[in-house]
């Protein structure tokens, strides 16, 4: 067994010692200068440490350790059996090497100033950073993107971001981490960005965030979000927006919630031209004045687009006064004043109009209350349907319900009839969007109005999109067939965009072998953190040739190229084409350890397997010779190693993965008995092997529902090629 101690040099002219690593092992001896220096007397040779009077003493003791962790590795964890002396000084140099770039560099630079125009982008919905790779990688006739700023909910995200984009990177791009319903969300953003423009904005609002009002009424946190991702493309304007989602969104509630989102795109105003559109009301009034209430509050409704957020408060409160001094009128009509002050449909009306002037205090309520109802997990319980029941109470929808229910009871007379519909209407109008006022301002159009507010919507409308967009990743050379849906919103002075073009042909696409074939070098509970080589005659014997040939030479994109190279030599070159000056990549346990200076710099990063014990091990083998999990299942059961489990993908390895989640025992690594590593599924999503997916690996049970660890972190997010394109495809079309 070897033996690995730390000691001092001579002291140098200023009196400081140089630290070395030795190794002695079998009468062999090998001594590796770990570049730090320090007085005698600050070192403990007992513990093998430095004191606490050095600066940075955390730091470096960490590194010390480190480094005696990768020495000990080479002699107990090792993939390969024997090495030189020469080999182990090369190993150990490599992890020094990162150690003394780290501490030498400026941490947070300038992107470097290449060629050509630039345009900016900020990510929303974040995740692992899988839009702000891919844009990062896209170049087009000498215009790139540069990095503004990223925004999600999870420290591990923020993590993962700091150390990619920050440190590794030395960009100066923001990161908030913030839930984009709070109050003050929009106020931090535009407080990180500053004077700066923002030309696209990109993000994935959760699926659960999609709904129809009145229709579900599940009340999950999630569901203000598509909302508010809208408010904030609203506020900046950006001259595209690119909103990704899963390709269920189409059929959600029969379409109804694509043809939701797409209305609520084209509702995205130029409040420029709002002016046009309220005077063309003002002129509907003189040729309908019986009309003269509703068109009133048409115009009101519509001049909301135009208010900032605290304007949005008072102009809705003098609304609901406007609708509430038209009901004082009424009241006397249909009944006798002493009556009023006592009956319970009267008190509604009143209240009720007073409950929509406080709609803002009302909503901070609701979401404390779903707030309440996440951290106690409530759902499938006794307790969420009288969580909801109140939450539903609190919505103007149905605060206006009870209105109009109680107008119903007081059996207006037909004298007074238009006045209380005009009420209810008026109302509507208050909680409709922008398409349903225009819907009602049609309705009082003549024909010769029509053609006049057509080419006034043509003008207001901002955004121009024909329709949703299903991108399948494993066209732009991703070893994965991943559907996704694409809304591509573009403003009224940019070309349109309908589709992004795939980057390969259907016999073209990269294979899971291409992409696997040189990490597969681990076994069962190990933690490998540099590349082996990979002996293909001896894995596959008389088919290695076959297996050779799944090998193509590719251009960055994945399109085949005899001037390329592989997709594996990609993954660990990299693919953002020598536009930023990077630092060697390192992994943090945490913001905490990343300030203390706990860094851990490997030349492989994230290619740890898990424990299997025997059971499953021979489990796995059987589905592997059988060739899927369904064929196995006969002999798996016959052998005493059958599953409760729904489900393994095997891999295949000429084909492409099916869709990559966030649990990596459903999926069977295609020659090998055990699941994927962190680095073959950030393989499969086409990351960098030089991004590193910090924090925990992963997590179980409830914390699934908090925690963001780094299986979760590759499988929410956009695979970077297929980012890559869509931002290629934006260059081509910005101006």
């Amino acid at each position: 067994m070897a033996s690995i101690n730390l000691y001092l040099d001579s002291a140098d002219k200023k009196g400081l010692s140089p630290i070395h690593l030795r190794i002695n092992n079998g009468g062999n001896q090998v001594k590796v200068s770990t570049g730090e220096k320090i007085q005698a007397e600050c070192f403990d040779k007992t513990t093998q440490t430095i004191t606490d009077e050095v600066e940075n003493a955390t730091a470096i003791n960490y590194y010390l350790k480190y480094l005696k962790d990768r020495a000990e590795e080479i002699f107990s964890k090792s993939v390969k059996k024997t090495y030189t002396n020469k080999e182990i000084k090369e190993i150990l140099h490599k992890h020094i090497e990162a150690y003394k770039e780290d501490n030498t560099v400026n941490m947070v630079k300038e992107q470097l100033p290449i060629y050509g125009k630039q345009f900016t982008f900020v990510d929303f919905f974040a995740g692992a950073g899988g839009f702000s790779e891919g844009f990062l990688q896209a170049e087009h006739n000498n215009k790139f993107f540069n990095f503004l700023l990223a925004s999600d909910i999870n420290e591990n995200c923020e993590l993962t971001h700091l150390v990619r984009y920050n440190h590794q990177l030395g960009l100066d791009a923001e990161f908030i981490k913030q839930d984009i319903t709070e109050p003050d969300f929009v106020d931090n953003l535009l407080s990180k960005l500053g004077d700066k423009n923002v030309d696209v904005v990109c993000g994935g609002p959760p699926c659960q965030s999609f709904s129809l009002a009145g229709k579900r009424k599940k009340f999950d946190r999630k569901d203000d979000l598509f909302s508010n991702y809208l408010n904030v493309i609203k506020i900046l304007r950006p001259k595209y927006f690119v909103m990704e989602n899963v390709k269920g969104i189409l059929t959600k509630e029969e379409g109804k919630i694509k043809s939701m989102i797409l209305r609520e795109i084209r509702s995205i105003l130029d409040i420029n031209e709002l002016p046009s559109l309220i005077h063309f009301i003002k002129k509907l009034k003189r040729t309908s004045p019986h009309q003269s209430f509703i068109l009133d509050c048409l115009s009101r409704r519509i001049d909301f687009e135009a208010k900032s957020e605290k304007e949005l408060d008072d102009a809705k409160e003098q609304y609901i006064k406007a609708v509430e001094s038209k009901f004082r009128t009424l009241t006397p009509k249909i009944i006798d004043y002493k009556t009023s002050k006592t009956n319970s449909d009267i008190s509604t009306i009143r209240h009720g109009l007073n409950m929509l002037i406080r709609s803002k205090e009302l909503a901070k309520l609701k979401k404390d209350i779903i707030r309440e109802k996440d951290v106690n997990y409530l759902d499938n319980d006794l307790f969420v349907d009288h969580f909801n029941e109140f939450v539903g109470f609190l919505e103007p929808e149905t605060i206006i319900k009870n209105i109009n229910k109680a107008f119903d009871n007081l059996s207006i007379s037909q004298e007074f009839e238009n006045e209380y519909i005009d009420i209810i209407e008026a109302l509507r109008i208050y909680i409709a969007n922008f398409d349903e006022c225009i819907s009602r301002i049609e309705s009082n159009c003549q024909e010769k109005d029509l053609s006049s507010l057509s080419e006034i919507m043509e003008s207001i409308r901002l955004y121009r999109i024909e329709d949703a967009y299903v991108a399948n990743s494993s066209n732009y050379g991703v070893p994965q067939n991943r559907e996704r849906v694409l809304f591509i919103g573009c403003r009224k002075d940019q070309e349109l965009i309908k589709e992004v073009p795939a980057t390969v042909s259907a016999n073209e696409k990269v294979t899971i072998f291409e992409a696997l074939h040189d990490l597969d070098f681990i076994g069962n509970d190990q933690d490998i953190k540099r590349y082996e080589h990979v002996d293909l005659e001896m894995y596959y014997n008389g088919t290695s040739d076959k297996m050779k040939s799944l090998i193509k030479q590719r251009d960055i994109n994945g399109k085949p190229s005899k001037k390329g190279i592989s997709y594996s030599d990609w993954s660990r070159k990299g693919r953002l084409n020598g536009r930023f000056p990077m630092t060697k990549a390192f992994y943090v346990k945490s913001e905490e350890a990343l300030n203390e200076g706990k860094r851990d710099f490997n030349e492989l990063n994230n290619h740890r397997t898990s424990k299997q014990n025997d059971d499953v091990v021979k489990r796995l083998q059987i589905i592997i010779e059988a060739g899927s999990y369904k064929l196995a299942k006969e002999r798996l059961e016959k052998e005493g190693v059958g599953s409760q489990k729904r489900n393994y993908n095997l891999l295949k390895p000429d084909e492409q993965s099916s869709t990559i989640m966030t649990i990596p025992d459903d999926y069977v690594h295609y020659r090998a008995p055990r699941a994927l590593t962190v680095r073959e599924m950030a393989r499969l999503q086409s990351f960098d092997d030089t991004f590193v997916f910090q924090g925990k690996r992963s997590t179980g049970g409830n914390n699934r529902k908090n925690e963001v660890p780094q299986y979760t972190l590759v499988g929410n997010a956009v695979p970077p090629l297929m980012a890559r394109a869509i931002g290629v495809e934006i260059l081509k079309n910005i101006k």
